[in-house]
């Protein structure tokens, strides 16, 4: 790109939400314009679920509201996150083009009546898009106050319907090339499944029972695959008349089920919206998470929050409100690890409308409230941040984390609902993060001999490429965890025989599963050690590893059931159960140790988070954050940017961000 970096734009790191002001009237507009300069607000995304206004029919576009608001904007020093509206197609759209609706696995097509009722792969729906963008980035593409462009929402819907129909065949014939490797690759001898012509293939619709397993995970790379295109081809028809980046929002951690890797690859900068399921420290956990998580996706390039709550954890069927001070921990625990700067949704609550009790930076009770103040308070401490801009994060331990391997473990049939992938990856990350251990996730592809330590948490599906490539890893002089359940399956979704898991790596893990054995609904086993598991148990063999801990009942009574095998340079550790939360963090600081790798600040209490960035020229600050319950004294004063003053103790449910060169 040509353009400026966001923060050169912004000249300074991004605060601010996406703003919504069609749902307004004047005097509120006015009062948003002395809140935003109140709030440090830079940024405004604007335009996200505004299709019906910007193209009330089809071809006619109303642009003059969005320019008055775009002109208003920019002179009151906000620059523009311009948005695409194509996530929520108008009435108009669905009323001329029905067969343009999403359709469910049992064929129910939805109507209109919320946001994402559309179907990606409808011709109809694709044309618009492309439509929309273009006009866009025609009228706005070199605008002054445009900083971002910003394609879509949180792309997420699944169809099933016959445009994707014939869409996933086309793929399946790039694929597969043939439906005799279409059959073979899917298993279709069994139960009767062989297809002898291309128009028999369907995408994995409800059924009777089990879907076929190959079926439904070709599904999902096809999924993927046509959300990178949709994304495309609104990002070329912007890159036509506008050289500003373009991005789309991510979702994590589960919601969004397509190869984020992928995605990620094609966005300018990678922007991604975070909203944690558990309140106080879970959900400082979580930003972590997901931080660390969206930092990697970008290959470790600065990168943005693009939206976060004031007060919204997502704890099953309720939402609770955040702990006073979140507001600013959770924006300062983002940026330390590699944020260019701090999102919401949204500026102001909504008073009607689907989302009317989503929490935002001006809160139904105005102004004159806790949340607002704390939004002011958070505006004024990222405006004093600047300087990181363009800074990085190094971390020394990676968590693998492959899309193959998720959409595994969501197929039909497998012998557990307890092999949960993506609660695997953040009980990895948290034991880490409990440990003071900044961390990076990893492609199981990716090359990893900068890291001590990798943990592959859950790779019940290991592709042969990546299997010799953790081979190698470990060969190299890595020490490398793998978890249960791990490379029972190829890239295929075939079974691995002779034993589990992948050939190359039970050579560098030194052992065999021979069977396979989950555990009932809250049993409990203990180990040799001590400790304990549930869910899952595995018969395996010791095959040159060493023995760190036995089963201690049952018909595993004696076996392996913790490993440690020296090969080449490296040591290959094996889990096979899901320890408890005790015994699984003991585990992973026994690695830690091994491999060498301390926490990122040691002699600080392990409740005292903390983060370092680093600058191409040799510049640190460290983000310090106090979760405890007590004052820390630091062991030297250090001048902290947020208070512009030097300081020697962190209070509890502090803050600090130092200068350290």
């Amino acid at each position: 790109m040509t353009s400026p970096r966001l923060p050169d734009r912004l000249g300074g790191l991004a605060f601010g939400g996406d703003y919504n002001p069609e749902q307004w009237d004047e005097p509120v507009w006015k009062e948003d314009d002395a809140l935003m300069r109140r709030a440090r607000v830079n940024l405004a995304t604007v335009g996200v679920f505004s299709w019906a206004l910007l193209e009330p029919e089809e071809g006619r576009y109303d642009f003059a509201w969005l320019d008055a608001h775009i002109e208003r904007l920019h002179a009151n020093g906000v620059a523009v996150d311009l948005a695409t509206p194509t996530a929520s197609p108008p009435p108009w759209f669905t009323l001329a083009h029905p067969d343009a609706l999403t359709v469910r696995p049992d064929g129910t097509r939805l109507v209109h009546g919320s946001r994402d009722t559309y179907c990606l792969t409808a011709p109809a729906y694709r044309t618009a898009a492309r439509r929309i963008a273009a006009a866009l980035a025609e009228r706005y593409g070199d605008h002054p106050a445009l900083a971002l462009w910003h394609v879509h929402n949180e792309y997420v819907t699944l169809c099933y319907c016959d445009h994707t129909a014939a869409a996933f065949r086309v793929w399946l014939r790039s694929r597969h090339g043939s439906l005799d490797t279409l059959n073979e690759a899917w298993g279709t001898a069994f139960w009767s499944q062989g297809y002898t012509s291309w128009e028999q293939v369907l995408p994995p619709r409800a059924t009777n029972w089990h879907r076929n397993p190959g079926q439904a995970l070709d599904f999902h790379r096809f999924w993927s695959d046509e959300v990178i295109a949709a994304y495309r081809e609104q990002r070329d028809a912007i890159r036509a008349h506008s050289d500003r980046p373009v991005t789309t929002n991510l979702m994590l951690p589960a919601y969004q089920n397509i190869d984020l890797w992928a995605l990620a690859r094609e966005l300018d900068v990678v922007s991604s919206d975070q909203y944690p399921g558990s309140p106080g420290v879970d959900a400082a956990a979580d930003v972590a998470f997901h931080a660390d998580r969206a930092r990697s996706l970008g290959g470790g390039r600065p990168w943005l929050l693009m939206e976060q709550g004031t007060s919204t954890v997502y704890d099953g069927d309720r939402i609770l409100a955040k702990d006073p001070g979140d507001i600013l921990r959770h924006t300062l625990g983002h940026i330390a690890r590699g944020s260019e700067g701090a999102l919401f949704f949204q500026w102001r609550q909504s008073r009607a409308g689907a989302e009317t009790w989503h929490s935002a930076m001006v809160p139904h009770a105005g102004p004159d409230s806790r949340i607002f103040r704390e939004v002011a308070q958070t505006g004024e401490a990222v405006a004093r941040l600047g300087e990181l801009a363009g800074s990085t994060v190094s971390a020394r331990v990676a968590v693998l984390h492959g899309p193959d391997a998720w959409w595994a473990l969501g197929v039909d049939g497998l012998p557990s609902a307890e092999l949960d992938y993506p609660a695997a990856l953040e009980r990895a990350h948290r034991a880490l993060w409990d440990s003071g251990v900044t961390v990076d996730f990893a492609h199981p592809d990716d090359e990893l001999g900068r890291y001590p330590l990798v943990i592959a948490p859950a790779l019940f599906l290991l592709s042969d490429r990546s299997a010799d490539n953790l081979r190698r890893y470990v060969a190299g002089g890595g020490t490398l965890l793998v978890q249960h359940a791990s490379g029972y399956v190829d890239d295929r979704l075939h079974a691995r025989l002779g034993g589990y898991p992948a050939a190359p790596l039970r050579e560098a893990l030194g052992i065999r599963v021979e069977e396979y054995r989950p555990l009932r609904r809250d049993e409990r086993i203990t180990l040799s050690d001590g400790t304990q598991g549930t869910a899952w148990s595995e018969s395996l063999h010791a095959e040159g590893a060493e023995t760190l801990a036995t089963y201690t009942h049952g018909m595993l009574t004696g076996s392996p059931a913790v490993t440690r095998h020296r090969f080449g340079t490296g040591q290959g550790w094996y889990l096979s159960t899901l320890l408890d939360d005790t015994g699984y963090g003991a585990l992973v600081a026994r690695l830690l140790d091994e491999a060498g790798v301390g926490a990122e600040a040691p002699g600080l209490p392990p409740h005292v988070e903390a983060v370092t960035r680093h600058a191409a020229d040799g510049r640190r600050w460290r983000f310090l954050i106090n979760h405890g319950t007590e004052p820390v004294a630091l062991s030297e004063p250090a001048h902290d940017l947020l208070t512009g003053g030097s300081l020697a103790e962190l209070p509890v449910g502090g803050c600090a961000v130092l200068r350290l060169t």
